[in-house]
């Protein structure tokens, strides 16, 4: 299946002098890491990859050293291992490369399923950080028909071999991932734009993301966040389309140190959308 090549997508990608390819396990990871101090670990959302935080990152590393990783079938980063698209495998591999790295980050920030990622790092005892920040985060099951709708329709789509190369073929048309893009509750600044398109033109990347969506029961992983016993930061934008806020609610009253910070005007992609802002209430977070 088509994937990207570095030399030729990744030629003009965000702090691609901060990558490097790092192998764990049957994976060969592409990372990004910058700045001096504690870690902090930046696991991205279903779909996109180290980019996402191209604006944050910079930020951050004034404080911190800052690591971001494209999680299993996504971006850059190769796996031969089926099972790392589940949530489990997925804490799992982002854990065993956390060994190779030989590092403990002392905070995880996830965003959209990746705060799921880093929960479920710290439950399975893969992570032992001091806190986890939650940027929008997809942490409970969608209510009412779509509990069921949503992962059946990913479901679908990710075995039917043709699906992955048809939606890549779609991306062709920059107006439609700008549109996919705002339909999240997001403005996407141009730069943004063409790293989506890159990615979406990529049929292994496509499938990576439906396999994530398709192997996913955040019914189990909900009912397992009281088991979390450190502070869990949810920054929840009042504009996002793609996770209501409401589900943010569900979330804080499952968890016992829940602290929720409202993004106002902004949408699903907020840390993309500004990324000054994020990074000032990161380090306050982590502050306080």
């Amino acid at each position: 299946m088509d994937g990207l090549e570095w030399e030729k997508d990744g030629r003009y990608w965000p702090n691609r002098d901060h990558s490097r390819f790092v192998s764990a396990g049957a994976t060969v990871w592409h990372v990004q890491r910058m700045g001096q101090g504690p870690a902090l670990l930046l696991l991205h959302g279903t779909a996109a990859s180290t980019h996402s935080w191209a604006g944050l990152m910079p930020k951050l590393a004034r404080r911190f050293e800052v690591i971001a990783v494209d999680l299993p079938g996504h971006g850059f980063t190769r796996s031969r291992h089926r099972g790392a698209s589940d949530l489990a495998g997925m804490a799992a591999a982002v854990g065993a490369l956390m060994d190779v790295l030989q590092v403990a980050p002392v905070c995880l920030v996830g965003h959209s399923a990746g705060a799921a990622v880093a929960l479920q790092m710290v439950l399975d005892g893969r992570a032992h950080p001091g806190s986890v920040i939650s940027l929008n985060g997809a942490l409970v099951p969608f209510e009412g028909a779509a509990s069921v709708m949503f992962p059946l329709l990913a479901k679908m789509i990710h075995f039917n071999p043709v699906s992955a190369h048809a939606l890549a073929w779609a991306a062709r048309d920059r107006s439609r991932v700008r549109r996919l893009i705002e339909q999240t509750g997001s403005y996407a600044p141009e730069l943004y734009v063409d790293l989506y398109a890159v990615l979406l033109r990529s049929p292994r990347h496509i499938a990576g993301a439906l396999a994530m969506m398709a192997n996913w029961d955040l019914s189990h992983f909900a009912s397992r966040l009281g088991r979390v016993d450190i502070p869990v930061h949810l920054f929840v934008a009042t504009g996002d389309r793609a996770v209501p806020p409401a589900q943010a609610e569900a979330a804080a009253q499952r968890l016992r140190q829940a602290q929720k910070t409202t993004l106002q005007g902004l949408g699903h992609l907020a840390h993309e959308e500004d990324p000054q802002n994020i990074a000032d209430l990161i380090v306050a977070a982590l502050a306080a």
